[in-house]
């Protein structure tokens, strides 16, 4: 007999299933205008891709330099990169960089309240990292408000983006301590920084949000810091009860090129994380083209180049014929549902292409359902960034709230 949380499980994937073989394109063809993170990467002086040195415990502040003005924000009165300890995928020492952004007008006494701002899908190579290129128009909008709000911005690039080893795509586990160390690292600094932070995120970055933020108060214990509440927008949550179906023959419809090219970003990184993942056994040659071009380019390029692939061509048999699948894919991507112990916004829009709304729906069921502190904002009509954009009517009185 199957239990209630399996019998929803199977649901939401049936419905996500769905979504996904309905969805319209993410990326469109190409244009004379060059793609996002075409241009080479801005290193600001710091180049540790290949970084040998000693890491530290979660949070050492390992370098920093003043950003490169080209990938900083009007609306910041200075900026940096920096390079801070983590820990990755499989438990061990890391790296990651990322920036940290000061505003305009004068810190209060205690410092500057800290937002650790989590991106979303940029790709999975080195040259990818955010913190190397020039913010999207919306992400310049959405960042600056929060600077011209009177809140510095921590914004880690996560581990593998820039630093040696692999992006781990969508490992809610990883992402969480690579948000949670980068403010850490901040606070180890001489910046003006008060003690009160919160994590706000979109996309990929939504769900690195939720996970951080159900990890914060237990990561930073005897810290000083003090965890207040995050904000999540297009959240992808039980996708893993979607990725455990695929196979031979499924989905039965060629994906569009965005999704096709989160499919192999997410295969990348579980291959990574699953050490024992024979892709000689479960991929094609076409499966395997698809990992190294993930592994390899920036997430536009890589929907590009696999735009005339069928996910379902990747595969010699289903994911689910690998022994402890799916324990591993809930281990590796699932976003918690419960014990949270501070405020979660959830903002979602109904016709979101990129993440379709079951993702983010069936995760605010969850949370509603085992009494999270949770609020959830929907708009009828507005996509994945729009709604980014839109919900800061809600977020910016949410976040003045629970940081005052």
């Amino acid at each position: 007999m199957r239990t209630r949380t399996s019998t929803l499980a199977t649901a939401l994937a049936t419905v996500a299933a769905g979504a996904l073989a309905t969805v319209a394109v993410a990326l469109g063809p190409a244009s004379a205008a060059p793609l996002p993170f075409s241009e080479p990467p801005r290193l600001s002086g710091m180049d540790v891709a290949h970084y040998a040195g000693p890491i530290g415990t979660p949070g050492t502040m390992l370098s920093t330099t003043t950003l490169d003005p080209a990938v900083s924000l009007p609306a910041a009165s200075r900026a940096y990169r920096i390079h801070y300890s983590t820990t990755d995928v499989h438990g061990r020492p890391a790296t990651s960089t990322g920036q940290i952004l000061l505003p305009r007008r004068p810190a209060p006494r205690g410092g500057y309240p800290v937002i650790a701002w989590a991106h979303g899908t940029v790709g999975s190579a080195d040259q990818c990292a955010p913190s190397t290129h020039p913010e999207l128009d919306d992400a310049v909008i959405y960042l600056s408000h929060w600077l011209d709000q009177g809140y510095a911005i921590v914004a880690t690039d996560y581990a593998g983006l820039g630093t040696p080893g692999n992006l781990s795509y969508l490992s809610t586990r990883a992402a969480a301590h690579s948000v949670i160390d980068s403010v850490v690292a901040a606070h180890r600094t001489d910046l003006p920084l008060a003690a009160q932070w919160a994590i706000v995120g979109h996309s990929q970055g939504a769900a690195a949000a939720m996970s951080a933020a159900r990890r914060a108060t237990e990561y930073t214990r005897g810290t000083g810091l003090d965890y207040r509440g995050v904000v999540a927008t297009g959240t992808p949550a039980n996708v893993e009860h979607v990725v455990w179906q695929i196979g031979p023959g499924v989905p039965p419809v060629a994906l569009p090129a965005g999704l096709t090219a989160y499919s192999a970003a997410i295969l990348a990184g579980f291959a990574d994380a699953r050490r024992d993942f024979d892709q000689r056994r479960y991929l094609t040659a076409a499966g395997r083209r698809a990992m190294r071009i993930a592994q390899t380019q920036c997430t536009p390029q890589t929907g590009m180049a696999l735009r005339h692939d069928n996910v379902a061509d990747w595969f010699t048999r289903p994911i689910s014929s690998i022994p402890g699948v799916k324990a591993a894919l809930i281990d590796y991507m699932a976003v918690p549902y419960t014990g949270y112990d501070r405020p979660i916004l959830m903002v979602s829009g109904l016709p979101d292409r990129a993440v379709p709304i079951p993702f983010s729906m069936s995760l605010a069921a969850q949370l509603v359902a085992n009494r999270q502190p949770v609020h959830l904002v929907t708009y009828p009509d507005t996509g994945h960034s729009a709604t980014m954009l839109r919900s800061m009517s809600v977020s910016t009185p949410f976040l003045a709230r629970i940081l005052r």
